[in-house]
Order: C-alpha cells, then sequence, then structure tokens
C-alpha cells in the first residue's frame, strides 16, 4: 500500500516517493530503501507485528509529471487466507505535482498489487486509488479514494455489496527542528462503503534523525480499531490485533 518515502524519512513508519536527486535536464530518477520494524499502513499492520524490508525507484519531469514503483514483504495477505502463495506488496503509481503561490498540490493514481491466487469464495486483494492532495507551510491533506470493486478484498457479511467508493483522509505536518532533526505528526480516517464496522480513525507521532549515510526514525501509532479477536472483529487478523498502538523504528536511504 503505497505511502511516501518523504513520510517515511519524517515520520519513521511508512514509505512513499523519495525526494528526486538534482539532475542536469529535466529527467530524474532517485531510489529508497528502508528497514522497519512493523509494516504499518493507515495504522494497520501489514506484517503481523514484524520487520519488513522496502524499497522503491521514482522517476519524475521538470513538468510536474512523475512514475514510481514501491514493494514491501507483508503476511497479511495469506495469514487472513485471502490469497495463496503471497509475501509481496507492489505498488505502482504515477500523477502530476506541482504549485500556486504557496500551496503545493499533487494528483494521481495508485496501484496496489498482491501477487499469488486468489482463494476461492473470496475477493481479490488487488486495489486501485486515485487521490488528491494540497500542502501548504509545514500541513499536507490527502484523500484516497478507491475506484477498484473491493478495496483491499473487504466486502460486506453477505458478499452482495462492493466497497468501491471507500475513501481515506491524512492530515499530517512536519516540522524541521534543525541539525537533522525533524518531527511529524499525522491524523487519518479510513471509511470503507458499505462495511462500517471496518472504518476507524489513526493517529501517529514520530522523529527522525539525519545520520548522513541515512535516517533514523522512531515513530508511535495507534488507532480507535481495537480487536478483541473475535469472529466478529475486523481488524484481528490471523488471531492478532492489528490496529492495537505500536512503536516503530525504521532506517532509510534515498539516492
Amino acid at each position: 500500500m503505497k505511502k511516501s518515502l518523504i513520510a517515511l524519512a519524517l515520520v519513521g513508519a511508512f514509505a512513499a516517493p523519495a525526494i528526486a536527486e538534482e539532475a542536469a535536464g529535466p529527467h530524474s530518477f532517485s531510489a529508497n530503501v528502508a528497514l522497519v520494524s512493523d509494516y504499518v499502513f493507515r495504522g494497520i499492520s501489514q506484517t503481523q507485528n514484524r520487520p519488513a524490508i522496502q524499497g522503491g525507484f521514482d522517476y519524475s519531469h521538470s513538468s510536474g509529471l512523475y512514475l514510481g514503483t514501491w514493494g514491501s514483504n507483508v503476511s497479511w495477505v495469506q495469514d487472513t487466507g485471502m490469497k495463496t502463495n503471497n509475501s509481496l506488496e507492489l505498488d505502482v503509481y504515477g500523477g502530476y505535482k506541482g504549485a500556486v503561490g504557496p500551496v503545493s498540490y499533487d494528483v494521481g493514481v495508485l496501484q496496489y498489487y498482491y501477487p499469488g491466487d486468489v482463494v476461492a469464495g473470496v475477493k481479490n486483494t488487488n486495489s486501485t486509488e486515485v487521490y488528491v492532495g494540497v500542502g501548504f507551510s509545514i500541513f499536507t491533506l490527502k484523500y484516497s479514494h478507491a475506484v477498484s470493486s473491493n478495496l483491499f478484498g473487504w466486502y460486506n457479511a453477505a458478499k452482495t455489496e462492493k466497497t468501491r467508493g471507500s475513501g481515506y483522509w491524512d492530515l499530517s505536518a512536519a516540522y524541521d527542528l534543525g541539525d537533522g532533526w525533524g518531527v511529524s505528526a499525522h491524523v487519518g480516517h479510513q471509511t470503507i462503503k458499505n462495511l462500517s464496522a471496518a472504518s476507524y480513525t489513526d493517529w501517529k507521532l514520530g522523529v527522525t534523525k539525519d545520520l548522513g549515510v541515512g535516517v533514523l526514525g522512531l515513530s508511535y501509532t495507534d488507532t480507535n480499531a481495537k480487536a478483541s479477536c473475535s469472529a466478529a472483529d475486523p481488524y484481528c487478523w490471523n488471531g492478532k490485533d492489528v490496529g492495537k498502538g505500536r512503536a516503530i523504528l525504521s532506517f532509510s536511504k534515498s539516492f
């Protein structure tokens, strides 16, 4: 599930397109790699509280157009019985960034792909979202909207309603303290259409330190999607509460 490596460098919990290095001409290329103690996306653990290695490649044009891909190991797809032979998430995205005065904007589309074999009787976890974001000063507001039939395989209990139209609001702030230190904060809200029990709010606080050889991050993330791990809990996956609060340590490097 796509995140921005800018956010990873600032928060130390997620990943997303890295800031491209200076390049002669209109074309820029960059790469990023990260180690995280737990891959958390929108407040939910994707690795069942286990570490992940992540990385991606990005291309940007001076016009504002960009393309990229990003990947991470995951365990939730297979552990929840959605697919067999899966341990990978691969994201492909593209869009356009620009600015009007002090306000920046970003619009694009993102495909989440989970290789493997779909289990009979369940929905495909592969998903597509379109997004739009605006930024001002240290603040960024972004909205992502699901256009695939089912977002991450969610469906209503009767399996008769699609979850197309689900959305995620993300309000984030990042502040440079100087001397390589940064702090950030985030609050988000995920709505799952036709399945209100799976909707929730998440939040996060983080601090980072640029060590020169990479960025070390520590963050704390939590949600109100607590699970008692009964059969009715949408965020009890393979017997684990994947929406509980947790501290996350990360190390990231962009090239």
